[in-house]
């Protein structure tokens, strides 16, 4: 008999339920709903929610709209969505994940009182979460993707470094150990951690839980960036794990001369898809 475990700790995260719950609740009214980008990086529950009647948009598409309700999923918005909105009179539905907002404020307080210093982001370029913080800074901050990028800073001035918060401890450490090796003694370096906890705690959790089973299988829309690293982890502690968008991808020869399976996900892996995928193992 097969054991199948759905990892506890997989699912959304708090700001990606608020941003579900809100949309649900104003969907619940009947009324048109709007929302800026994809709610959550999982195309499955972009789906339910359509059939709900939420309306998925571009900053383009929001140029064009007028009075409507549009709601701002946890990623984040720059200030020119909100002059935008104001403008359009649209209302917004501010679903930003407090985390983020805190982070966004923080990087236009340094950015306001001393605007000629690097501000550096450690992120995905042309994430959602990182235009909005690249946007408290007039877009003048320095986006660094990988660690070897951060070589290519200016280390004569000042350099206030921040990272995206789905991002890896252990890379944005190395970076922050880079930098004070190598910034000038008359510039000023300093370094603020704003990586969630609640994400970065999931990377030695899903470690324990990936080395308890034969076969991982890891539910995750492709688009999702903190998916991407969670599953590399699984797929380092144990080389028998697979990605998957839903239960259909599950290939059956996987299961074969197989005793345990584990079933984890990332932070915008809703628990009904995990339920469904155990189902459907359970099923064959």
């Amino acid at each position: 008999m097969i054991q199948v475990e759905i990892d506890s700790g997989s699912g959304f995260c708090f700001g990606v339920t608020t941003a579900i719950r809100k949309a649900e609740e104003e969907l619940a009214t009947g009324k048109p709903l709007y929302c800026l980008g994809d709610i959550v990086h999982n195309g499955m529950e972009c789906e339910r929610l359509r059939k709900m009647g939420l309306i998925t948009i571009n900053h383009d598409d929001m140029r064009r709209l007028h009075g409507v309700k549009m709601l701002l999923r946890a990623h984040g918005e720059p200030p020119e969505t909100y002059a935008l909105a104001r403008q359009n009179k649209i209302e917004i539905i501010d679903a930003t994940c407090p985390v983020v907002l805190q982070l966004q404020r923080r990087i236009k307080r340094q950015y306001d009182e001393n605007p000629d210093a690097q501000t550096v982001i450690f992120g995905k370029p042309g994430h959602a979460e990182v235009l909005g913080l690249v946007g408290q800074t007039n877009s003048r901050a320095i986006v660094i993707a990988h660690f070897d990028d951060v070589k290519n800073l200016d280390y004569n001035r000042d350099i206030y470094l921040y990272s995206q918060t789905t991002k890896s401890l252990d890379e944005f450490h190395r970076i922050i150990d880079y930098i004070q090796e190598h910034i000038s003694p008359s510039a000023t370096f300093r370094s603020f951690d704003t990586i969630c906890r609640q994400v970065a705690n999931r990377m030695p959790n899903i470690s324990r839980f990936a080395g308890c089973h034969d076969l991982i299988l890891f539910v995750c829309g492709r688009k999702s960036s903190n998916g991407k690293v969670l599953f590399n982890e699984c797929k380092r502690v144990n080389p028998n794990s697979y990605l998957i968008e839903g239960p259909e991808e599950i290939d059956r020869s996987w299961i074969e001369g197989v005793s345990t399976i584990g079933i984890c996900g990332a932070t915008s892996t809703p628990k009904w898809l995990m339920d469904k995928c155990r189902d459907c193992i359970l099923g064959f």
